[in-house]
């Protein structure tokens, strides 16, 4: 019968299953869905995984409370620090963040953490980049840097950390609080041709924290190739094109590129095996991935 048909491709969902969520707004072009889904059906694992577009974040995060099932939420924008504000407990290095993209419910109990910071680390040592020691420049110094400096100092082991920003405020902010909660050296200057052109002689890894490179300022890149320098890796955590004009650059240099879709999938993985307390299929999620942004590139 056409019903058993469809019985059979459906997975089944019952009081047990648990749910997660992305919250957000906008929310619509979330690729979290398809990828955790596919990763929960790859392992059999009775999970869902659903995206909402919300505004009221306190009541959200009340109604996640309330429900069981609810296992977890990815936060993204613009939520990520109201969040903090509506859960238990939030793990040190993002309480000195500022910010959080996940959340974990035991039996109600929500437990607020950052998944960001931990997937670019990871990115960068699983292309083999040595932190201990290195001098890193970081070009922005607002969430996505904040997330990274902060993991970068407390578990790399940098000799320093240069950070450069066009918004002053938003970059003494980050210096300070750096300098205040971690050991590792940090300098901090506005954004001017000169003040990159002097970082850029130093440091040993560049980061780049800032949208450009993405739409709608695809092929933009701040730095100009000639201020590249053998030997060093540049990491940009724009993934959306997969390679930007500044790691194009950089690879037309011979430097070491990591792409920002890195830090994505590994900020997923990380998620999901907080969610379920399991080994991510991680190449299932990487496909997933792959595909989307393949299809979107085209």
């Amino acid at each position: 019968m056409p019903e058993d048909k469809f019985l059979k491709k459906t997975r089944p969902i019952s009081t047990h299953t648990q749910v997660c969520a992305v919250i957000g707004n906008p929310v619509a072009h979330s690729l979290s869905p398809a990828i955790h889904n596919a990763a929960f059906a790859a392992l059999d694992l009775d999970f869902v995984y659903v995206a909402f577009r919300v505004e009221n974040v306190a009541s959200a995060l009340s109604g996640m409370r309330a429900l069981e099932n609810f296992r977890g939420l990815s936060i993204t924008i613009p939520h990520k620090m109201e969040a903090m504000k509506h859960v238990d407990h939030v793990e040190e290095v993002d309480r000195h963040i500022g910010s959080i993209n996940t959340v974990i419910s035991e039996n109600g109990n929500l437990l607020g953490l950052g998944t960001d910071g931990p997937g670019a680390l990871k990115a960068l040592m699983d292309a083999g980049v040595e932190i201990a020691g290195k001098q890193i420049l970081m070009i922005g110094a607002g969430g996505a840097a904040r997330a990274i400096a902060f993991t970068l100092a407390r578990q790399g082991r940098p000799a320093a950390i240069f950070l450069l920003d066009i918004n002053k405020p938003v970059l003494n902010q980050l210096a300070a609080d750096l300098a205040a909660k971690t050991d590792t050296p940090v300098l901090s200057g506005q954004m001017t041709d000169a003040a990159l052109r002097d970082a850029m002689a130093q440091a040993d890894i560049v980061i780049h924290c800032t949208p450009t490179g993405m739409h709608p300022r695809e092929g933009v890149s701040l730095v100009p190739p000639s201020l590249f320098r053998p030997g060093q890796a540049v990491f940009d955590v724009v993934y959306t094109p997969l390679e930007t004009r500044m790691l194009a650059d950089a690879r037309a240099k011979g430097l070491q590129v990591i792409s920002g879709v890195e830090m994505f999938i590994n900020q997923a993985v990380l998620q999901f095996e907080r969610f379920t307390g399991v080994d991510a299929p991680v190449e299932v999620m990487r496909m997933v991935v792959m595909a989307h942004l393949g299809k979107s590139a085209k």
